[in-house]
């Protein structure tokens, strides 16, 4: 994808990267469906489908573009 266009202002050339997450380390999550959260407050995890999240950063305007690629 680092060759892919900002949505942005249109620069050619997005950097790859990703989102940290505590929940699961060294990357973050989609979840399918709306936020549900549970007896402590966090999100409703167990069950749902999760994809992992690629982050691209346009290195002129520093937008950042988010796309999933596969479930977990």
């Amino acid at each position: 994808m680092s060759d892919g266009k900002c949505t942005h202002c249109g620069h050619q050339g997005l950097e790859p990267g990703f989102l940290a997450d505590h929940q699961q380390p060294g990357f973050g999550v989609w979840v399918e469906g709306e936020l549900q959260r549970g007896i402590f407050g966090g999100a409703k995890l167990m069950g749902r489908p999760k994809w992992p999240v690629e982050a691209h950063r346009c290195p002129q305007c520093y937008h950042l573009e988010l796309f999933t690629s596969r479930e977990l």
